[in-house]
């Protein structure tokens, strides 16, 4: 069991408040992630900013999924599977979309698969992508920013992921119906 606290407004350093008051106005609460991140004022400022400019990257709302997703489920990651759900119901991205990226079966549309599988071998390769790997993410639609923008994703995941495993964080309950483990997987 971690000893990581869940800061409150109360509890939290003097400059987390002002972030976690923007978690609030922006989610009506302040999901336990966030409060797990305030703190570090520094690491919550990262997350939130990073959060920001992948959002309004050029990835739809499908592709955001895609890449969050991917990367959530390799990273098996107990708190951010259930909440990127929640999240792409409330985007309106299609069921069968998020139920394959949590399944690990293939995507529906084809231009998803593939940026499913290049996010992927970024993730595993860390980064090593092969040349052939890349003209392939290119002939389906993409573009260097696209690729470049995964990275962005990936730098929001890790940030995340790696907190949630390290501290636990218990899954909100706005998220707890969609709860996920990743088959096989012990902790």
């Amino acid at each position: 069991m971690s000893t990581l606290k869940i800061h409150t407004l109360e509890t939290a350093p003097e400059e987390s408040k002002p972030l976690l008051e923007k978690s609030i106005k922006a989610y009506g609460n302040i999901p336990n992630l966030h409060g797990v991140l305030a703190g570090a004022p520094g690491l919550l400022n990262a997350y939130q900013s990073i959060h920001e400019l992948f959002v309004n990257s050029s990835f739809d709302n499908d592709e955001l999924t895609v890449v969050w997703q991917t990367i959530n489920v390799e990273h098996k990651c107990h708190y951010c599977v259930p909440a990127h759900t929640a999240i792409a119901k409330m985007m309106k991205v299609d069921d069968a979309i998020t139920e394959a990226l949590r399944n690990g079966t293939k995507l529906p549309f084809e231009k998803l698969q593939v940026l499913h599988e290049t996010t992927l071998k970024i993730v595993r390769d860390r980064g090593y992508i092969k040349e052939e790997d890349i003209q392939a993410f290119y002939a389906a639609g993409y573009e260097e920013r696209q690729l470049l923008e995964i990275i962005l994703g990936l730098s929001q995941k890790v940030i995340s992921n790696y907190v949630n495993h390290i501290a636990e964080t218990p899954v909100d309950d706005a998220f707890q119906k969609f709860a996920w483990k990743k088959e096989g997987q012990t902790a």
